[in-house]
């Protein structure tokens, strides 16, 4: 049954009903990767919210088509597109093709993706596979009279697109103030207007990344990418744009812009952003030395962390926070977080072991329209994690005897978590995939069932506390004994 959600939109301000467009199908682009670097952990949150969005759309019952491209080429370093291609700088750095470059950070994107055990997108293209697109754009964009060519460069008028068109409709933010406040370049002085940006970049000779144009031998701007491939999958118009915050100011306003200079309109209904990431209260940053890399996260190889955190951990850390939040990472609100996780995957290896009674003393039901309510409302995942932690109540209540709980009502409760857990949430029981964990613990369980059946009660007080201090906690009842971490 499709489900009516309330989303943010970051150009209204304000939650509004989500019609799609072709109901009950939706179209939903968000900004990818430049890989060029490894993936910082501010790229796995957006990601990470976005595949939240993504499941959940499907469990509504909508049909997604989910675009994450990946920037391959053009991505310079300022956002007024002065500096060389980092695609270049970084190849000549480790002494490769820019395409190798390319490979080895997509491939470790991926990578990183699986761990956090994410789905991946349903088209996820790259800019250098799509040149012709992006030219064929940046031709009409000229032929309306949006943009003008200085000596094999293109760039956009963003003075001529502000005399008819919001430039910045998606930031609030006011156009003179922008123009008084934004410096001058130096080698920029062809540009018409300071706000002015490329959408075609003329070659240097030495330039390694470069393609045949109407203009010349030339590369594409970072803006472009987006509007040309989102458009080519998803339609002129479509339902859903997304990436991190920091995207709004500059790229995604660019988007709309050259979306609307070319088609006449704005290319989303809807721009959803994610919020920053943040250390202790300070802003997460390379030059603040206090961003982590996922690797260093797992493995607590970082001066900050006390410890390494399970990538199911830092997950549910993370959806522990609304997406609009910001996120702050601390030591105490990770452990906090692994605690509340084991929690989690303890009860749900307790499901299999409830016993169900005639009658029923708790109904799933509401706890189940609580989630979606809570998921309709903008995504409200920490909401949608107290209701399970509701639900972990009543598993733990059950198992212990203290409440009954009926079959029909049991299978409700089972299918609640296995749909908001694993399938929405997309969180995973890390223990429960490590077979040989599982069958030391089963020998060693077993051997302490045997010294209390021979009344050697030392020797079964020795194992219970010494997998106690090693943070396994067991636990006796008349069904046997299980184990969860503490």
């Amino acid at each position: 049954m499709k489900q009516d959600l309330q989303l943010y939109n970051t150009i209204s301000r304000k939650k509004e009903l989500f019609k799609p467009l072709n109901a009950p199908h939706v179209g939903m682009y968000v900004c990818g990767p430049t890989v060029y670097s490894d993936v910082h952990l501010g790229n796995c949150r957006t990601f990470i919210s976005f595949d939240l969005i993504f499941r959940y759309l499907k469990y509504s019952g909508y049909k997604v088509r989910y675009v994450r491209n990946i920037t391959d080429a053009g991505h310079l370093e300022g956002d007024r597109d002065e500096g060389d291609d980092k695609f270049a700088k970084r190849a000549k750095l480790e002494q490769l093709e820019p395409m190798e470059i390319v490979q080895k950070y997509t491939l470790g994107f991926h990578d990183v993706m699986r761990v956090f055990n994410t789905l991946p997108p349903s088209i996820e293209p790259t800019a250098t596979g799509h040149i012709i697109e992006q030219i064929e754009m940046i031709k009409t964009i000229i032929d309306n009279g949006y943009a003008y060519e200085v000596d094999g460069t293109i760039y956009f008028d963003v003075e001529k697109y502000s005399q008819k068109y919001n430039y910045t409709i998606l930031t609030n933010r006011n156009l003179e103030d922008m123009l008084a406040n934004t410096r001058e370049l130096g080698g920029q002085d062809d540009k018409h207007g300071r706000l002015d940006f490329a959408l075609w970049i003329k070659a240097k000779p030495e330039t390694l990344m470069q393609w045949a144009s109407p203009w010349g031998m030339g590369f594409p701007g970072w803006h472009i990418e987006c509007s040309a491939m989102s458009a080519k999958y998803l339609g002129q118009e479509f339902d859903i744009h997304g990436g991190g915050m920091d995207l709004a100011a500059t790229h995604h306003t660019n988007e709309i812009a050259q979306s609307e200079a070319c088609n006449h309109h704005q290319p989303a209904k809807y721009w959803m952003h994610t919020n920053m990431l943040t250390v202790n209260g300070t802003r997460m940053s390379k030059s603040a030395g206090n961003g982590f890399l996922p690797g260093e996260l797992f493995t607590g190889n970082h001066p900050l962390l006390r410890k390494g955190y399970s990538p199911m951990t830092v997950k549910f850390f993370m959806l522990q926070a609304h997406y609009r939040s910001t996120l702050d990472f601390s030591n105490d609100a990770l452990d906090a977080s692994e605690k509340g996780f084991r929690r989690l995957m303890n009860a749900v290896s307790l499901l299999p072991k409830l016993t169900a009674s005639d009658n029923s003393e708790v109904e799933i039901d509401p706890l189940r329209m609580n989630c979606e309510n809570a998921m309709n409302d903008d995504f409200n995942s920490p909401v949608v994690i107290a209701e399970l932690f509701e639900a972990v109540r009543i598993v733990n209540t059950v198992y212990d005897g203290a409440l009954k709980i009926s079959a029909t009502e049991l299978d409700k409760l089972k299918t609640l978590m296995q749909d908001f857990i694993f399938d929405v949430f997309g969180l995973k029981d890390e223990d429960a995939s490590n077979t040989e964990l599982n069958e030391v613990l089963d020998m060693v369980i077993a051997l302490r069932k045997d010294a209390k059946e021979n009344k050697d009660y030392a020797t079964s007080d020795m194992i219970r506390v010494g997998l106690q201090n090693i943070g396994i906690q067991l636990k006796d009842s008349k069904d046997g004994t299980t184990w969860s971490k503490s």
